[in-house]
């Protein structure tokens, strides 16, 4: 770990808060500032320099189309994933991301052993909506996500009742973590939809476990 890294604490020694979202058949828990602002900008300049982002493309009608948004899939040895028929194999963990690993397994109580990256460079990007449950990722996954940067919209809608008035959104920041476990991907989808609003660069991290 560099000698900067080592300077932050993701909490000043003292427990991050904990906020329950009240949705039926999930279990979802959001910290506000699990890092602090300093060590977020810190660690959002140093990923966005040091992680080797890449433009995936996903086909439609037969016809490649770039995703919105840049990507980069790192972990373990052997812990490929794939999703939307993009195939992923990990590059190695960097220091940064495992110092963010261990600071996230605290909160989760798991071990991670694989971590998705987005880069949301504008309002323009975005992430449709999907879950995650993959069979990879087992029947219940733990989703442990890291947002840096720019405050973006997530939406949460049911599976079953896919209305308009069903949906559950929150403000993500600088510095938050969302925990999703249990039954969560089994009944509720998630997106990062696209706003015209002027937002700064974000970056987003999933830590997993992929069953290898």
């Amino acid at each position: 770990m560099s000698e900067q890294l080592t300077l932050f604490s993701h909490r000043s020694n003292s427990l991050p808060v904990e906020e329950q979202l009240n949705l039926d058949h999930s279990d979802i828990r959001l910290y506000r500032n699990f890092f602090d602002e300093a060590a977020s900008n810190h660690l959002l300049e140093t990923l966005t320099q040091e992680i080797n982002w890449r433009q995936e493309y996903i086909k439609i009608h037969g016809n490649p189309h770039p995703i919105p948004r840049l990507t980069a899939w790192h972990g373990d040895e052997g812990s490929s994933y794939s999703y939307s028929g993009i195939e992923m194999n990990p590059e190695p963990w960097t220091d940064t991301l495992r110092f963010i690993k261990q600071a996230m397994e605290t909160v989760a109580q798991v071990k991670f052993n694989s971590v998705l990256l987005n880069f949301y460079r504008d309002g323009n990007d975005s992430v449709g909506w999907h879950s995650d449950n993959e069979l990879e990722l087992g029947n219940y996954p733990v989703i442990g996500s890291l947002s840096l940067g720019g405050t973006r919209k997530f939406s949460f809608k049911p599976k079953q009742k896919a209305r308009s008035f069903d949906k559950h959104d929150v403000d993500l920041s600088n510095g938050d973590v969302l925990l999703m476990q249990g039954e969560t991907q089994q009944y509720w989808y998630h997106q990062i939809p696209k706003t015209k609003k002027s937002v700064a660069p974000r970056i987003n991290l999933t830590f997993r476990v992929i069953y290898i």
